[in-house]
């Protein structure tokens, strides 16, 4: 029987499928183009010699990751009905929550963050999704810039939150679960008098 050859596109969606799983477990620093290449079973060699640096690799995973994100915002909005009505924050929240089911897209966005303070082409794609994400929440449901900014963070608010799992260990800590219940849209208030949240 004779294994199929993978193309080069093949390989290199392969390679960019390993790497957002590698960089989302071990993050920017503790992620090397070994690592990567373990993970899609072919040489580190053969890595470097399609996307160069590591820098360059993690940048084209960081972008498909915010990509993703930005299309699904669009297509949510594409509508003008549906970006001028009053529900158009609760329909973006449930589209990114389905889109962050993979978790790899949340935790690699994070990465880039985290790693955008020590790398100047890491940052300046961070910069680039940022500024994309308010232009296009501004340019389709024509809020105030005010309004975008509070979205969006809420937006990174969520992502830290679910990244850190605080929806699966809130029981114990009253502060946190009305943290993550406002985040999430819920209504929450926290009497810190008492240390309890009340919904």
């Amino acid at each position: 029987m004779t294994a199929t050859r993978l193309s080069a596109a093949q390989r290199r969606e392969l390679i960019l499928q390993a790497a957002g799983r590698a960089f989302s477990r071990g993050g920017y620093a503790g992620t090397s183009t070994d690592v990567v290449a373990h993970e899609a079973g072919v040489s580190q060699p053969y890595v470097v010699r399609m996307f160069g640096t590591k820098a360059d690799l993690f940048q084209e995973v960081f972008d498909r990751a915010a990509c993703a994100l930005l299309t699904a915002f669009a297509e949510e909005l594409a509508d003008p009905a549906v970006a001028a009505s009053p529900e158009v924050w609760e329909r973006l929240g449930a589209v990114y929550n389905d889109l962050v089911e993979d978790r790899d897209v949340l935790v690699v966005l994070l990465q880039g963050f985290s790693a955008a303070a020590g790398h100047p082409q890491i940052a300046a794609a961070a910069r680039t999704f940022v500024s994309s994400l308010f232009t296009l929440v501004v340019e389709r449901t024509g809020c105030t810039p005010q309004r975008a900014r509070e979205f969006i963070a809420n937006g990174m608010l969520l992502n830290a939150l679910l990244a850190m799992n605080a929806t699966g260990h809130a029981d114990g800590d009253p502060a946190l679960a009305a943290l993550a219940a406002c985040a999430l849209g819920q209504d929450c208030e926290f009497d810190a008098g008492t240390g309890s949240p009340s919904r």
